[in-house]
């Protein structure tokens, strides 16, 4: 395939330190009282630390991309019919031979109570239970979990990131609340929020939007703070909640007036051309993980969610005039045809050479003594076992980079799936989130735990 995108490689930063300093984000007078008058019982929260105090303390900054094509892949092609550290590389994996101790791969991994085929799409990351049943809500997902426990420690807390995705009705990313976050499609749009300035007067509108926001959270707790003590004491914690959650807004809002106010870091490769073309598909997909390692090594986020939305993807190029004989979703549902398995197979093989290309860059990339690969896990999964038969159990599940013992297949019971929110929780702590839960996980997953 000829790829005229920019290789976004070996890029040179001049990142400015966090526009956060020790009398800045301190609690102000204002937030102060209005906390103190609307809930004292809350303790004080993580996020309203200051940012300098948590990098003393984590020098070292720890990064996560967590990537997902709401099909997957083939499992008899990816899964490794051997475990341990002495196991056979299957055949999608390779393709990542060079990368071998770079990476774990598990199977006997899924989601307790997330059945229904492709309605778990968007509970990839929450682990929200039964999205069939009637009234479903999903729950905060992994990514934003990760953002509220960190606080502002760099100028975008996440980047939720979109291959052909249906904005309206598919993300990886999710609030507390349950709300979807569309993702971000153009990379055009991403690379102008991380790396162009704005004249004064755009600077000035947009600091003009965020204070109009403030005045609107005043407000509301102007107005709880007149009622809050005749409620009685399940209506006081419901209220208590909802006020902890306006609070994280506000501080959201303080931060990113802060950001807003400091130089965005720059950088000597050319804005991207956006691919518009569905059917460039394996192009669209190498652009977004290009601009995922571009955010990384700018330090413009430490978190990253890519959705392949290959349900959305019609009939693709899989080759320089070559398409696919049908769209992704019903060569998926291939009912064991040769021809449509060997579609699939071949589009496998490419998203593992994209994984690969993808490793290979990070590995070029250092920061101080580390590589770039070894401080950025990389999640590469899908919340369909197999499309084919709508099986969301056996999840295919790959972690690479991230300072991981690496190297090795984890295999679980295959008729007893372990929760994969354990190993979202190992990635948690690892990230340096202090959290021994998250979502339905049952414990963590110490086989790849390591003392860096």
């Amino acid at each position: 395939m000829t790829n005229t995108q920019p290789d976004l490689g070996g890029s040179d930063f001049n990142i400015p330190k966090s526009p956060i300093d020790n009398r800045q984000s301190r609690v102000s007078r204002r937030r102060f009282l209005r906390g103190a008058g609307v809930a004292l019982a809350i303790p004080l929260l993580e996020c309203v630390r200051p940012a300098f105090a948590r990098e003393a303390e984590s020098p070292a900054p720890r990064r996560m991309l967590l990537i997902s094509n709401n099909l997957g892949v083939l499992p008899k092609q990816f899964f490794p019919k051997s475990s341990g550290r002495d196991y056979e590389l299957s055949p999608y994996l390779q393709d990542l031979a060079e990368f071998r101790n770079e990476f774990t791969v598990f199977s006997g991994l899924s989601h307790p109570d997330v059945d229904g085929g492709h309605s778990t799409e968007n509970c990839f990351l929450t682990a929200a239970r039964g999205p069939t049943k009637s009234g479903f809500r999903n729950t905060i997902s992994l990514d934003q979990f990760a953002a509220e426990r960190l606080g502002p420690v760099t100028r975008f807390p996440t980047l939720n990131l979109g291959v052909n995705i249906d904005k309206a009705n598919r993300s990886l990313s999710w609030t507390r609340d349950g709300v979807l976050l569309p993702a971000e499609d153009s990379a055009s749009a991403l690379f102008r929020k991380m790396f162009v300035q704005g004249d004064p007067s755009a600077v000035k509108r947009q600091l003009h939007k965020l204070d109009e926001r403030a005045s609107i959270l005043d407000a509301l707790l102007d107005d709880t703070r007149q009622f809050q003590r005749a409620l009685g004491r399940d209506d006081q914690s419901r209220l208590d909640q909802y006020l902890t959650s306006v609070r994280e807004i506000e501080q959201r809002l303080d931060a990113a007036r802060q950001w807003e106010l400091r130089p965005k870091p720059t950088t000597n490769e050319q804005p991207p051309d956006d691919i518009r073309d569905q059917k460039q598909f394996f192009e669209k997909f190498d652009l977004m993980l290009s601009m995922a390692r571009l955010a990384f090594e700018s330090d413009s986020t430490r978190i990253i969610t890519l959705m392949v939305d290959a349900f959305a993807t019609p009939p693709f190029n899989l080759h320089p005039n070559q398409n696919t004989s049908d769209g992704y979703h019903n060569l998926s549902h291939h009912g064991q045809s040769e021809s449509k398995v060997q579609q699939l197979m071949d589009a496998d093989h490419q998203q593992m050479m994209l994984l690969h290309k993808l490793f290979t860059r990070l590995t070029e990339v250092r920061e101080d003594e580390d590589r770039l690969l070894d401080r950025t896990m990389i999640l590469f999964g899908s919340n369909m076992g197999d499309a084919n038969t709508h099986d969301n159990t056996n999840m295919p599940i790959l972690l690479a980079g991230g300072g991981f013992k690496h190297g090795q297949h984890l295999a679980f019971r295959h008729d007893r799936n372990q929760p994969l929110c354990n190993l979202f929780v190992t990635m948690l702590q690892k990230l340096g989130v202090e959290t021994e839960s998250f979502a339905s996980s049952s414990g963590t997953l110490n086989e790849i735990a390591s003392n860096t």
